[in-house]
């Protein structure tokens, strides 16, 4: 919210306006006006009607409550727009609040002038099409600057705050830099897979991805609300398939009808299913599997140990063999239990591989040439 000094409105929104600066252009799937384009246009728009939607990341009551005025930003860019609404259209105390969403219609004017003026464009709203209201007693983003540290306990509200909508922001391009990179050198975006099986040359510590712990826990917990069956149990179950095998075979000696002996059957069936279920419980130990020592990961769910990919290497070069030139980019993950700047649990790492490539070419032109592509 606060945490940041923002630039000048027209000034961030002048790199990204879409249109000349004296038409108002409404933003594709929506009748809403992006704010970008509003402040990109400045006071070329002054009298158009518009229509905006955003949250308040400000808002004072002034005139003795007649009307506020709201700094309003809906993501398109890092600035605010000045809204002004006048209290007879709608209860100024429900509109103030930061963190209120709001939709309305109004008409863009100058903003009369005086000391600390920062835009040169303003909304004069008409009519409050919707508000998503806030307590701000309960709210957890004061306008103060705040801590990542803070922003981590308020992950579904953090995207709104001027730090992190920066990093988002960054993030996007840099991730549509390296793209547009490769792309624009013939290279073929290869998705390499998150799970896998393979160490990738011992590139660093694994998480591990396993369904063995969830299946321990129920066994366990079965087992301490139904008891596992005793070796006596287990022999009573077999004595009655024994009984129930004699029965079916002195009804075949016998000749006895075809009912009789279907009906023996079904009830022999039923034995050898009970004596089933209670050998398999029988063996029902808590813990994890074991075979030889070692956890036995043939029931895991890929039948072997599996983790989160620490690099796409090994896939991609496989497809550099018959692609030529390939890169992948995308999540990879690191187990190493170290708190420091220089260590990251995941982070996007960008793995190019070429074929027939000359190593002088790569180390000149890839790396230096791209470098400078995605950065300017």
């Amino acid at each position: 919210m606060g945490d940041e000094i923002v630039p000048p409105a027209n000034q961030l929104a002048a790199d990204n306006l879409e249109n000349d600066g004296s038409t108002v252009q409404k933003a594709q799937f929506s009748d809403r006006v992006l704010i970008r384009s509003i402040l990109g246009g400045g006071a070329k728009l002054a009298g158009q009607k518009v229509r905006i939607g955003g949250w308040v990341k400000t808002g004072r009551q002034q005139g003795k409550g007649t009307f506020a005025f709201l700094e309003v930003n809906d993501g398109s860019c890092p600035a605010n727009l000045q809204v002004m609404v006048d209290s007879s259209l709608y209860d100024l105390s429900r509109l103030v609040a930061t963190g209120t969403c709001v939709t309305v219609d109004g008409v863009l004017k100058i903003p009369p002038e005086g000391k600390g003026l920062k835009q040169s464009i303003e909304l004069s709203v008409e009519t409050v099409i919707a508000v998503g209201t806030v307590d701000p007693t309960t709210y957890p983003l004061p306008k103060t600057k705040l801590t990542p540290e803070f922003l981590r306990d308020v992950l579904h509200l953090r995207s709104r705050t001027n730090l992190i909508s920066a990093v988002a922001r960054i993030r996007n391009a840099l991730a549509f830099a390296t793209h547009s990179f490769f792309q624009e050198h013939s290279f073929l975006y290869i998705h390499t897979p998150i799970i896998t099986t393979s160490d990738c040359e011992g590139a660093g510590e694994m998480f591990q991805v396993t369904t063995l712990i969830n299946h321990t826990e129920r066994v366990e917990q079965d087992l301490i609300d139904n008891p596992p069956p005793t070796e006596a149990d287990v022999e009573a179950a077999r004595l009655i398939v024994k009984e129930r095998g004699e029965a079916v075979a002195q009804l075949k000696v016998a000749k006895a009808s075809k009912e009789e002996i279907t009906a023996s059957v079904a009830q022999l069936s039923v034995a050898k299913a009970s004596l089933a279920h209670v050998e398999e419980r029988l063996r029902l130990k808590p813990g994890l599997p074991k075979n030889d020592g070692k956890i036995d990961y043939s029931n895991d769910f890929f039948g072997r140990q599996a983790f989160l990919t620490v690099s796409g290497q090994l896939q991609v070069e496989t497809y550099a063999c018959a692609l030529s030139s390939v890169y992948t980019f995308g999540p990879t993950f690191r187990a190493e239990n170290s708190h420091t700047s220089r260590h990251l649990a995941e982070f996007w790492m960008v793995e190019p591989e070429i074929a027939f490539a000359d190593i002088h070419v790569i180390n000149i032109e890839i790396i230096s040439f791209g470098f400078f592509f995605i950065v300017t």
